[in-house]
């Protein structure tokens, strides 16, 4: 998938002009945000459940080693296969590998983001295999040929209407005057069209949401059942996750369960919560006659014990970007990679380096929220501030606005040079300002008047008005 974070602000400008976009981004309120608010207030326990959450997985971190070497103990003890991958291309070249040992010419995939991460499909179709999404938003988005706008939601940038057009397009084997215009048509045609590639696939790969090291166990968590079709029915099933989705115990797991679906989609458990153990025994009804696990680092281990570490907590509940004012306003193509919201401004530039996301750090408010709802405790606004110093650090930030945060710290070092001058400056500005109460144009400060007017300042500052205050006490 290709790295397009540089455009950000190109690509925030052509977002919010989109108007379509913009209808399909106002249904997160509703979709999201009240289901999760309401699911979190039916269980006393929630915050707790969170702070125990980020404990297991402060403990799993801080002994990765450990747990990942006794998950491929137990994987191999179950008949499974584990498979190390440094970065992308080792990871790609492994499931290739396995693809071409098995003889296979299609593919059935589940939903997982480390694969749009190592941009897998493009790589398998190169080489001649068929691979096909069946998530029904995945799949939306395939036949569209764009990727993910949300790590939960792939197709939450679309309508209806556009999803009946793509299908009369590329379903044409099906009747002309058929009706699809209500949203249960499409998922049955959907689910038809599926239904031959789940049973004629010779390899089903999906991600995972935890790998339990105590039993050799993935774990998928899914609303549509696509995710049990591709393990269960392909003679190989690849499971592709990165080093930090290990937990170590089931009941560790039972409780990261709770706190998932809740911050979500506001479901109290998904409707699939599906758990694989190597391939099928004697007597199984079903199952893969081979299962193999591809373990990829691409970055993380460069992460532990630095300020980002406590990303790798991250569950890819979505709940940051669920709550965040800047994706609400951009979606999730905007951040140019495969992981947006908050969570994608501190990812990204750890997986890719700042020099290539720099610009998504920046792109927040610092309101809190996606802190404040995040089930692991992930202080992200504290990691974004990081990204930025590195990124001023290393020059990358433009010439003006280093020199700009220089002056500025400059005075603020001095208290005794910044009141008196900003105080003036408040008193010119509110005597230059108090006709309109509002500048449309100030010298230095065109990102800000290009979109919106500055108001005038009114009265005293903060500082001086408590100064004041405290001197008449």
């Amino acid at each position: 998938m290709q790295i397009t974070s540089p455009r950000f602000k190109l690509n925030a400008r052509e977002a919010i002009a989109d108007p379509q976009l913009q209808r399909a981004l106002a249904h997160v309120q509703v979709g999201f945000i009240e289901k999760r608010s309401k699911a979190a207030g039916k269980l006393p326990e929630f915050d707790a459940l969170r702070d125990s959450s980020r404990d297991i997985k402060n403990h799993t971190l801080a002994n990765l080693d450990l747990y990942l070497e006794a998950y491929e103990a137990r994987v191999t003890e179950a008949g499974g296969h584990v498979h190390w991958a440094v970065d992308a291309e080792e990871a790609r070249k492994i499931i290739l590998n396995i693809c071409q040992e098995a003889g296979a010419r299609r593919v059935t995939k589940g939903k997982t983001m480390v694969a749009e991460e190592i941009a897998l499909n493009p790589y398998l179709e190169e080489r001649g295999l068929e691979v096909v999404e069946t998530d029904l938003g995945e799949y939306i988005v395939q036949l569209r040929k764009e990727a993910p706008s949300h790590i939960i939601a792939p197709a939450i940038h679309v309508n209806k209407d556009q999803i009946e057009a793509d299908f009369r397009r590329f379903h044409t084997d099906l009747p002309p005057e058929r009706n699809l215009e209500a949203p249960e048509t499409l998922l049955a045609e959907a689910r038809g069209v599926l239904r031959d590639r789940f049973l004629t696939a010779d390899v089903g790969i999906t991600g995972a949401n935890f790998l339990i090291a105590e039993t050799g166990t993935s774990i998928i968590v899914t609303n549509e059942g696509n995710g049990d079709l591709t393990q269960t029915l392909p003679r190989v099933h690849i499971v592709l996750a990165s080093l930090e989705k290990i937990t170590p115990t089931l009941e560790d797991v039972s409780q990261l369960l709770r706190v998932l679906a809740r911050s979500a989609t506001g479901q109290e458990m998904s409707v699939y919560t599906t758990f694989s153990t190597g391939p099928r025994r004697p007597g199984d009804p079903d199952g893969p006659e081979e299962y193999h696990v591809v373990l990829l680092d691409n970055g993380r281990s460069g992460m532990l014990g630095t300020q980002f570490q406590d990303m790798l907590r991250c569950i890819r509940c979505g709940a940051c970007m669920n709550h965040c004012p800047v994706y609400h306003a951009v979606g999730g193509h905007a951040y140019g990679w495969v992981y947006p919201g908050p969570m994608g401004a501190v990812l990204t530039p750890s997986l890719v380096g700042v020099d290539k996301a720099g610009h998504l750090p920046n792109a927040s408010t610092f309101c809190g929220r996606c802190e404040q709802v995040c089930p692991m405790h992930i202080p992200l606004p504290k990691m974004m501030r990081h990204w930025r110093e590195r990124e001023f650090e290393r020059h990358l930030a433009p010439a003006s606005a280093r020199w700009g945060l220089r002056f500025f710290a400059f005075f603020a070092k001095r208290p005794a040079l910044y009141r008196p001058l900003a105080g003036l400056a408040m008193r010119t500005l509110g005597a230059l300002g108090r006709a309109k109460g509002r500048f449309r144009r100030l010298p230095l400060a065109g990102g800000w008047t290009s979109k919106r007017d500055f108001p005038a300042p009114e009265g005293k500052s903060f500082q001086a008005q408590w100064a004041q205050r405290r001197s008449g006490r």
